[in-house]
C-alpha cells in the first residue's frame, strides 16, 4: 500500500484520534458501534475451522477478538506510532500480560523503583515466583541502570514522567542502554499519552497505557493497552487468548471517545497543572513542589525535550507531615478524594497510604515519598476555583 492508497497516512494527531480505526458496516454508522456479542456466527464449518486456526481473518471470540475493541488498538495505535496494540482489562492487566508473553524462568528485570506501588508488587512478589529476577533503581541513576544489567537481562521498565513525583527519564539513553544488551525498554506513558510524549519515536520498544486514565479522560471504565511492534504484540495476544485480561467492547467505545479529545484535553490539564504549580510554590505551608513545568525542576530541561508540555499531575509536600497532609486534604471541598487520575474531575490523594501504601517505609523512602506529600491531579474546572479550594486546605495543614 502506498500513501495513496491510505487516507490517513500522514495525518496529524487529530485526525488520527478522530479517524484511526474505524471500519463501518453495511448500516453505514458515523460513529462506531459497539459489538456487545461473546461469539460469532460462521458460514460454514470449514470457515470456522480457517478462523480458529488462524488461517484466514475474521472474528473468533471476543475473549481476543471484537470489532470494537480492535477499532481501539488500531487507533491507539496510530497515535503512539506503534505497529499493533493489544487492549487489556486494565493498566495492571496490561504490565502483567507484557511480562508473561515476554519473559520466562531465569530472566532478569531492571525496573524503576520510581513507579506506581502496585507495579512495584507485581515484579517483587508475583513475577519472581515465576523465577524472574527484579532489581529496583532509582529512575535517574544512569549508571546503576548500567551496573544492573546482566547478559539474561530481557526487560528495562519504567514510568516517565513518575508517579508521583514528576521525575523525568531520558528515553532516549536508556533506550540506547538496554539494546546495547539484547533488553527491550518498556515505558508507561500513562502520564502523558500520545498526545504529549510518543515514547517509541524517542527508542523504546513498548508502550503500556492505563486506558483508565487520560485515554477515558472522566473515569468511567478501566481498561490498559500494550503498544509496540507487532511481532512483540504477536506474543502478547496469544497470552491474552489463552489467560482472558480481556477489554470489554463497551469499554473500548468509551475509550473511543475519549481519544477524540485527547490532545485538547491534555492541553488543557498541562496549562492548569502549570499554573497551580506557580501558585503552590508561593504558599508558605507548601515545602516543595514536583512539577517537570517548573524551571526549578531537575528535570525541566529533558520533559521540554522529549514532551510537548508537563502533563496535569504534580505534587507537593505540606510542612507537618502526614497529620497536616490529612488536614489539608480533608478541608477541601472540590477537589475528588480518590486515587484516580486523568479525569476531568481534579482528584487529590495521599500517596503515602494510598497509591504507595502497600510498599514498607523503607521502600517509600528510598522512592522519595515522604509522609507530607499529596498528589493532585489537576482537571478542567476554572483553576481560580481549585486555588481557593487548595487554601482552604492549606489553611487547615496549619
Amino acid at each position: 500500500m502506498n500513501d495513496h492508497d491510505d487516507p490517513l497516512a500522514g495525518a496529524g494527531l487529530d485526525t488520527l484520534a478522530i479517524r484511526a480505526g474505524i471500519h463501518r458496516t453495511a448500516e453505514g454508522e458515523h460513529s462506531e458501534p459497539i459489538f456487545a456479542t461473546s461469539s460469532y456466527v460462521f458460514g460454514s464449518a470449514a470457515e470456522a475451522a480457517a478462523r480458529f486456526a488462524g488461517e484466514s481473518p475474521g472474528n473468533v471470540y471476543s475473549r481476543y477478538t471484537n470489532p470494537t475493541v480492535r477499532s481501539f488498538e488500531e487507533r491507539l495505535a496510530a497515535l503512539e506510532g506503534g505497529e499493533a496494540a493489544v487492549a487489556t482489562a486494565s493498566g495492571m492487566a496490561a504490565i502483567l500480560s507484557t511480562c508473561m508473553a515476554l519473559l520466562k524462568a531465569g530472566d532478569h528485570v531492571i525496573c524503576s523503583r520510581d513507579v506506581f506501588g502496585t507495579t512495584t508488587n507485581l515484579f517483587a512478589r508475583y513475577m519472581t515466583r515465576f523465577g524472574v529476577s527484579v532489581d529496583f533503581v532509582p529512575l535517574l541513576a544512569t549508571d546503576q541502570w548500567r551496573a544492573a544489567l546482566r547478559p539474561e537481562t530481557r526487560l528495562l521498565y519504567l514510568e516517565t514522567p513518575s508517579n508521583p513525583l514528576c521525575e523525568v527519564a531520558d528515553i532516549r539513553a536508556l533506550a540506547e542502554l538496554a539494546h546495547g544488551h539484547n533488553a527491550l525498554l518498556v515505558v508507561d506513558n500513562c502520564f502523558c499519552t500520545p498526545a504529549l510524549q510518543r515514547p517509541l519515536a524517542l527508542g523504546a520498544d513498548i508502550v503500556i497505557h492505563s486506558a483508565t486514565k487520560y485515554l477515558d479522560g472522566q473515569g468511567r471504565c478501566v481498561g490498559g493497552a500494550v503498544v509496540g511492534a507487532r511481532a512483540l504484540m504477536d506474543e502478547v495476544v496469544v497470552f491474552l487468548r489463552t489467560c482472558g485480561p480481556t477489554m470489554s467492547a463497551f469499554n473500548a467505545w468509551v475509550f473511543l471517545k475519549g481519544l477524540e479529545t485527547l490532545r485538547l484535553r491534555m492541553e488543557a490539564h498541562s496549562r492548569a497543572a502549570l499554573e497551580l504549580a506557580q501558585w503552590l510554590q508561593q504558599q508558605p505551608q507548601v515545602q516543595r513542589v514536583y512539577y517537570a513545568g517548573l524551571p526549578g525542576h531537575p528535570g525541566h530541561g529533558l520533559a521540554a525535550s522529549q514532551q510537548s508540555a508537563f502533563g496535569g499531575v504534580l505534587s507537593f509536600e505540606v510542612r507537618g507531615g502526614q497529620a497536616a497532609a490529612w488536614r489539608c486534604i480533608d478541608a477541601t471541598q472540590i477537589l475528588s478524594l480518590t486515587a484516580n487520575l486523568g479525569d476531568a474531575k481534579t482528584t487529590i490523594v495521599h500517596p503515602a497510604t494510598t497509591t504507595h501504601g502497600r510498599l514498607s517505609a523503607e521502600q517509600r523512602a528510598a522512592a522519595g515519598i515522604s509522609d507530607g506529600l499529596i498528589r493532585v491531579a489537576v482537571g478542567l474546572e476554572d483553576v481560580a476555583d481549585l486555588r481557593r479550594d487548595l487554601q482552604r486546605g492549606l489553611a487547615a495543614a496549619g
